[in-house]
Order: structure tokens, then sequence, then C-alpha cells
């Protein structure tokens, strides 16, 4: 198979889809690997390295998109691109279609048949692809949430450790998943109270216990949500629901419940967000002001440590990749059902019942779609 993979067009977007060890792994194998001059460099990784394991490299991206049969990339598709997309081509890449019509449009429009990474299951009902970035976010909630305090960019000018004889900040997690937990994790390093809501009893019974009764476990319903968002400083929003809107679980009215200069970090902004109030920002100009609440809600908040989340992705992805480049699209899907989750879109289908329920479009079954074209 014919393999590509071109910069990230994000504002400060630096992470990569593919390092050189991978495409070595792919070239070793007997597929040709083509990438974008420049590629990896805000990664660390330089075009040398990408020649050195066998790459192609182009000065022009449009080359890449051009010959390639299947892109892998870290972020979906801009707009720039959208003219560049073509009937068959493999799309592998975090696409978050929920909260994106737009990109579905232009996806079925071309015939793409993407491949989501947050909608990929694995054997244990996980999402393997989202983990790692999950992991890396929630550790980031934390670290945005403490800096954004600072009564600098508006917030309450608090530290969120705390000094000895003055108490610290306190931490509200909504959702006790991957991003929850390392959110939890990170929030208690600084020395904050930190408190988790969820309406899992087995994931609360779960958390109460690896952090041995240092995080409040708080069964999510609408008094608790009010009470401690009333006292947090700081509030992460990390509710999931796989290919689907997130829940506006934080409505505007409740902005009024909060201090002035609380800080709101929403993690879930990719799939639409979990506070009413959110609305996409970027690494360049990252927070608003909205009724005094500061509100975090970069797309891409990974992208911020590049380094670690490049390698953290690559890894995850490799199995995936590899097994879409050695057997092709049809045979990879069948041979695993949770892979077949994260079929989006096909031949101008939408293939995944929560996307095609966020946006109110047709699902159509991907052996459906098999069948059509073969009539």
């Amino acid at each position: 198979m014919i393999i590509g993979c071109v910069k990230e067009l994000k504002d400060y977007e630096n992470r990569v889809g593919l390092i050189p060890a991978h495409a070595k792994e792919y070239i070793n194998r007997g597929h040709e690997v083509h990438v974008e001059a420049g590629l990896g460099l805000g990664s660390g990784f330089e075009d040398a390295l990408y020649e050195e394991a066998g790459c192609i490299v182009h000065t022009n991206r449009n080359d890449v998109w051009e010959i390639v049969e299947m892109m892998i990339k870290v972020k979906e598709p801009v707009a720039e691109e959208y003219p560049l997309m073509k009937p068959g081509l493999i799309l592998f890449t975090y696409l978050h279609l929920a909260d994106n019509l737009t990109l579905t449009r232009q996806l079925l429009k071309h015939e793409v048949s993407a491949v989501a990474y947050e909608t990929v299951r694995d054997k244990e009902n996980q999402l393997p692809l989202l983990r790692p970035m999950s992991e890396v976010a929630g550790r980031l909630s934390i670290q945005e949430g403490s800096k954004y305090l600072e009564k600098t960019y508006g917030g309450k000018g608090i530290l969120l450790s705390g000094v000895p004889g003055v108490r610290g900040g306190h931490v509200v997690v909504l959702g006790g998943g991957v991003v929850g937990m390392s959110a939890c994790k990170t929030a208690l390093g600084t020395g904050a109270s930190v408190s988790v809501l969820d309406r899992n009893l087995d994931r609360l019974a779960y958390i109460e216990d690896v952090f041995n009764g240092r995080v409040e476990t708080i069964y999510s319903d609408e008094q608790s949500l009010l009470e401690e968002i009333a006292r947090a400083d700081v509030i992460v929003g990390s509710v999931l629901l796989p290919g689907e809107k997130t829940p506006k679980l934080v409505r505007r009215e409740h902005l009024k419940l909060m201090e002035p200069g609380t800080v709101l970090v929403d993690v879930a902004i990719d799939q639409g967000g979990c506070f009413e109030t959110s609305r996409a920002t970027t690494h360049s100009n990252p927070i608003f002001l909205d009724e005094g609440i500061v509100h975090y809600c970069v797309t891409n908040m990974p992208g911020a440590v590049p380094r670690t989340s490049t390698l953290a992705l690559a890894n995850a992805t490799l199995p995936y990749g590899m097994l879409l480049a050695n057997q092709g699209l049809d045979a990879a899907l069948k041979s695993d059902e949770g892979f077949m989750l994260g079929l989006n879109t096909f031949a101008g289908n939408v293939c995944n019942k929560g996307v095609a329920n966020a946006l109110e479009l047709e699902f159509v079954d991907y052996e459906k779609c098999v069948k059509t074209m073969q009539v």
C-alpha cells in the first residue's frame, strides 16, 4: 500500500501521525511511504530521519495527498485540505465528526473511507487509540487550569498547591474515565483537594480504591453537581460518549454559582464540550471570559506537548495502521469488530451510528454499502 503523512495545519499542532521508526516498519513490510518535508520538525524528527528510514520526501504536500492510498494523520483535515481528498482514500486519524457537519459532508462528497481513532474499540470494549491522548489531556487539564487561575488571566489568583499555612485550591472533575483519572492523579500531585463526579458506581469505587480515599467520589446528580461547582477553583469537563455529542452538564445559569475567576477546562470540546458556554479555542488564543468565568477550550490540547503526545499516539496506532496496510480496508475491518467501529464514513455513507445520530444523518451499515457497490 502507498502510505502518506503530511504536516498538521491546525493552530500550533506540532504532533505528527507517523514517526520515522514506524515508517521504516511499513517499508520493511513492502509498503511505500511518502511524507511532506518538515513533517516531524515540531516533534523533534528531522527530514533526514525519514529519508534514512526509506521514505520519499516531498516539498509539496499536495503531491503526497495525490499519490497515497492511506493518509495517516493526527487531526481532522481542515478546509484547505478538503479538495485534496479523493474517492477510496483511507483516512486514518482523529475526526470527532459528531460536532463537525461540514467535514462530514466533505468526507461523504469525496467518498473517503474515514477510520477515526476515537471510535475504535478493543477486546475489553475500551478506546485504545483515544486513551494515550486522553491521558495527556487529563494531565494537561490541571497544568492549564493551574496557570489560568493566575490573576493575570482573569483567574482567582490562587496557587493550586497552596503553601504552608494557606489552603490550596479545589479541583472538580466531571467524569471518571481516562481523562478524569489522569486529571485526579495530577491534581493530587499539586497538593490540591479533588472531587470527581460520575454516575457509574463501580467506577467511583475503583477511583476510591486507587487513590486510597484521597479523591472524594460523588454520584453525579443535579444537586451534587451544583454543590461541587459552587466550591470549585478548577472544573475539568471530561465526559465522553464515543462518537456522539457530549451532554451539556454545566449550563449558562450555573456560572452564577461559581466565584469569579473559576477556571473551566473543557477537555470534551472536540465532541461539542460539556459546558454550555464553551466554544472552541486555539493554543494561540486559548481562553475567554464569560460572566467572569475563565474558559479553556483548546481542541487539540495534547498538541502543546508534541514530543510526548506523538510518541504515545504513534505507539497505539501502529498495529491498527499496519493491519490496514497489510490486509486492506475490507479484510482489516472484518478481522476485528472493534476496529469496524472506527469506520465513520465509507463510499459516501455514514457508517457510525453515534455520528449519524449526532448529525441527524442516515446511518448505513458497512456491509450494506459494500453490497450496494457490488450491484
